[in-house]
């Protein structure tokens, strides 16, 4: 065989082989955040897991801090294919049509980590990222942030002492409900604007997890902060439906567990970023931490109760209680 034939012939092999087995895939994985939160980080270790465990055959480009796009344009990137992998918080869901995501605002709703995981990583939390496929998405993993705190410039021991403070939401009805429960003012800004708001007074207090109170210095403009642990922050990863269902059966299922790793990894170090943040929040000086008694929390789930009762319409009560069967919540027991 001379050389022309068998450059020919060698050509047309390449030419059969499928697109992925001349090049890497690549996985465009945008996010809003900094490298060195939890999300962050979490999106980093994917990339490791990823292109180790698949031997090359998968490239993940991680863009962080808004790179591509920002918070209100990632949905829309992902859905015509402009990136493979976001990380955006539950409650963008909403706005998406898919309200049932809006549960996960619900105050008191988990009595820690361990009743969160129950559903997160358990049939109903499978149930609600099944939900994001008829809008092209694939909802791959929950990866947490953690629980908020209550922050103002006065002591917040009672669910009383919130009445008539001006309090700091992301846009939510369900978070818009919570405040005015609590006889507060619901006021919608953006995270960028949450400090010099605090700093001027445009807001008395605000809810926040522990680390981005720290990492974003809102302690040093608030006097005291309750740990309530009354809300969760969480996000989900997510891809295209049309991306993954034309992955190589063995490349989706190696991703896939290397997705599990990942979501093990950042779920502990968002806890121990907040704990580690509050204990730093403590030593600061600038600002009080107030522990509730289990008699004052008791009455903090009381007055948030009708949360639940009041948002039951628009999330679903069957929802609602497939929840409290799970981590085996009974609000008649408040």
């Amino acid at each position: 065989m001379n050389i022309i034939r068998r450059i020919t012939l060698a050509t047309g092999l390449l030419l059969c082989l499928p697109a992925w087995a001349q090049e890497p895939i690549v996985i465009k994985f945008s996010h809003v955040v900094a490298v060195d939160t939890p999300k962050g980080k979490g999106a980093e270790y994917f990339k490791k897991l990823a292109e180790e465990r698949t031997g090359g055959r998968v490239k993940v480009e991680v863009y962080p801090n808004s790179q591509l796009y920002k918070d209100k344009e990632e949905l829309e990137a992902l859905q015509l294919g402009a990136v493979q992998m976001l990380a955006p918080s539950l409650s963008k869901f909403g706005p998406l049509g898919v309200r049932e995501f809006e549960v996960f605002d619900f105050p008191y709703l988990f009595d820690g980590y361990a009743d969160l995981h129950k559903v997160t990583q358990g049939p109903v939390g499978k149930q609600l990222l099944q939900r994001l496929g008829s809008r092209g998405i694939v909802g791959l993993a929950y990866w947490d942030n953690g629980f908020k705190q209550m922050t103002a410039n006065k002591p917040l021991r009672t669910p009383e002492d919130c009445r008539g403070l001006k309090f700091r939401i992301q846009s939510s009805k369900v978070l818009d409900a919570q405040i005015r429960a609590l006889g507060g003012i619901p006021q919608v800004l953006a995270f960028s604007e949450v400090y010099q708001a605090l700093q001027t007074g445009v807001v008395d207090g605000g809810e926040n997890t522990a680390s981005n109170i720290y990492t974003q210095k809102m302690h040093e403009v608030q006097k005291y902060l309750t740990v309530t642990d009354h809300g969760y922050i969480g996000y989900a990863v997510i891809t295209s439906k049309k991306f993954w269902e034309g992955l190589p059966a063995d490349i989706r299922t190696t991703l896939e567990q290397a997705m599990e790793d990942a979501t093990d990894y950042v779920n502990e170090l968002a806890k121990k970023e907040n704990d580690d943040a509050l204990s730093a929040i403590q030593t600061s000086s600038n600002t009080e931490i107030i522990n509730l008694t289990p008699e004052q929390k008791r009455a903090w789930k009381k007055a948030l109760l009708p949360v639940h009762r009041q948002m039951e319409g628009a999330i679903g009560k069957e929802l609602i209680q497939s929840i409290y069967q799970e981590t085996g919540f009974d609000p008649s027991k408040l």
